[in-house]
């Protein structure tokens, strides 16, 4: 059997609250360390994406979550610099004041779309935040 190449698999989710501000973290690690990030990692063997969704949230941020909708897949070959890398993005509802940073995280914070463009973002991530405040606000 020949030996094939396979994209990792990823989800990031956007947590948002009723004025449409929204949770990032600040990563612990490279790639991007010390950049904000959407929570979000990697979809392990034998994991649906919504339930890797659901545990990298909580992991993350330490706020159960309520997936709402599939917003995209992005899957530019280069779009991490660890390898290709596909994620699949959600929006999410949460309890805001149950977040503190944890796993992956050096800290949380909560944004809006105004504060974005001064703040330094991680992988494609401002994209996918725009993808998803398009989505969470069209429902």
């Amino acid at each position: 059997m020949a030996d094939y190449k396979i994209p990792s698999l990823t989800t990031d989710i956007f947590i948002f609250d009723d004025n449409f501000n929204f949770i990032l973290i600040k990563r612990k690690n490279d790639p991007y360390k010390d950049c904000w990030a959407l929570p979000g990692g990697f979809v392990e063997y034998g994991e649906c994406v919504e339930s890797a969704a659901i545990r990298e949230a909580k992991e993350e941020t330490s706020i159960d979550v309520e997936l709402k909708d599939l917003v995209n897949v992005y899957s530019k070959p280069d779009r991490d610099p660890r390898g290709h890398t596909v994620t699949i993005a959600y929006t999410a509802k949460g309890d805001f004041s149950t977040g503190k940073a944890d796993d992956d995280a050096a800290d949380i914070g909560i944004f809006s779309l105004e504060k974005l463009d001064a703040i330094n973002i991680a992988f494609d991530h401002r994209e996918i935040i725009k993808d998803c405040l398009n989505k969470a606000k069209n429902d």
